[in-house]
């Protein structure tokens, strides 16, 4: 029996996902939970197991191609029934009525697999650097078309979400030129119509004219060099993106900065290291930070809430989920640890290790990046001294760790060379006071300098 999948919601709502690779083809054999493809949220990298046995007959998307949610992505040829599953979901108002056979609706409720599809859009295909972009006018009118035109606004709101349109509409979009993610729908449920790409394929073509791409110059009279390239913005780049302006234009943020002798805490390092009982365990000074914040967090519980602004209340958090930001190839990524605050420094320290390695190859969950309530961000590594980080929305606070230099000091009276850092905390000044924000940064800097102190704060 023939039998389509469609792309679940792989959690937190996003409505959709890029393929990245097939890990089958067209006529292969799969047993039930074997990977098959790999797909990348705004969030993360996620392997789809099977969810039936049987052969391969059909992939409706390639690699690149973006899918949202409920789109049929894999064919299978499976032998008998197929398994039963949850009612297919209520169309929603500002949809179309759709019909669909049994084995459409018999999707498999598979662990780790979220709310049933939500449409049956087919996927869209995303232009990759090099590949062909679309007209050149499009990107003129948005820099040079008058305000009656096409603004920059009209472009905002357009890509919020995939454009819908039949597919005779669809032809004549693309005979025209139009690209329908810039134009605004007119028609009932808010599908674009065959008038509404004549309206915006006659203000392109009184646009004023674009301005030539100017090349570089060349030793070879007949190559001519773009200079510059355009990425397209997606996946983890673009949820990082969006995060950080919704935290940037909502949360006040307030950054204070203090310079603090670690040379104790390199010491302690060095000892750690040297202990053969701890040789499997790296515990570095992200490590040792991240105690002293969960320390300090216990005697300021400003730093550690969160505003509710829709129920016009404080929310203050009990537990530490202690969110460390991590660089990846994809963009940054903030996953958390879980109950930080109940761990001993030897767990957190593993901890760390292993969501670093996760999200560097590119496999942290999404569940692992929402519900965080306190992040450390170590600038350092990047031979950083300072900085001012941007909170995480949702978070009363981040700390950021500059690099540990070696530099003449003062030190019981005398100028010595010392292992100092920088460390910066931005945190919402909603939630939390100068007062609150400086005396948190300075517990947290005791313990570095000193990390006997942990023992007076325990």
């Amino acid at each position: 029996m023939s039998t389509d999948f469609r792309l679940p919601d792989l959690g937190e709502g996003l409505p959709e996902a890029e393929l990245v690779q097939w890990l089958v083809a067209e006529g292969d054999t799969v047993a039930l939970n074997q990977t098959i493809a790999e797909v990348e949220t705004a969030k993360a990298v996620v392997e789809l197991p099977s969810p039936y046995a049987g052969v391969v007959t059909g992939l409706h998307a390639a690699a690149g191609d973006v899918v949202e949610v409920g789109s049929v992505l894999i064919t299978f040829d499976v032998a008998g029934e197929t398994a039963s599953a949850p009612a297919a979901p209520p169309v929603r108002a500002d949809e179309p009525a759709q019909t669909e056979t049994a084995e459409e609706k018999a999707q498999p409720n598979l662990v780790g697999y979220g709310a049933a599809p939500r449409g049956s859009a087919r996927p869209q295909r995303r232009a990759r650097a090099g590949a062909a972009a679309r007209p050149a006018a499009d990107t003129a009118v948005l820099e040079a078309a008058p305000h009656d035109a096409i603004t920059m606004h009209d472009h905002i709101e357009a890509l919020r979400e995939r454009p819908r349109s039949t597919p005779p509409v669809r032809a004549l979009a693309k005979k025209l030129g139009v690209d329908l993610a810039l134009v605004n729908p007119t028609g009932r449920t808010g599908i674009i119509t065959r008038s509404d790409v004549e309206e915006y394929a006659a203000k392109l073509s009184a646009a004023p004219a674009p301005t030539q791409v100017r090349t570089a110059p060349s030793s070879d009279p007949g190559v001519a060099h773009e200079r510059t390239t355009r990425l397209p913005i997606r996946g983890v780049r673009k949820h990082t993106a969006d995060a950080m302006v919704r935290s940037a234009f909502t949360a006040p943020h307030v950054t204070t900065f203090l310079t603090v002798d670690v040379t104790a805490t390199s010491e302690l390092i060095s000892s750690l290291r040297a202990d053969r009982a701890l040789q499997d365990h790296r515990i570095g000074v992200m490590a040792i930070a991240a105690k002293a914040v969960c320390l300090a967090l216990a005697h300021h519980p400003s730093l550690n809430s969160r505003w509710d602004a829709e129920h016009g209340e404080i929310v203050q958090h009990h537990y530490v989920n202690l969110g460390i930001a991590a660089a990846t190839e994809r963009g940054l990524v903030v996953p958390n640890i879980r109950d930080a605050d109940g761990m001993t420094l030897v767990q957190l320290a593993d901890e760390i290790g292993a969501l670093a390695q996760t999200a560097r190859s590119g496999k942290t969950p999404p569940s692992a990046m929402s519900g965080g309530t306190f992040s450390i961000t170590n600038v350092g590594v990047f031979g950083v001294d300072a900085g001012t980080p941007i909170l995480n929305p949702g978070e009363a606070g981040i700390l950021a760790l500059g690099a540990v230099r070696r530099q003449p000091w003062e030190h019981r009276g005398e100028i010595a060379l010392r292992d100092v850092m920088t460390l910066s905390l931005s945190f919402d000044h909603r939630l939390v006071d100068g007062e609150q924000g400086a005396k948190f940064l300075r517990d947290v800097a005791d313990v570095l300098q000193e990390p006997g102190r942990a023992m007076l704060l325990r």
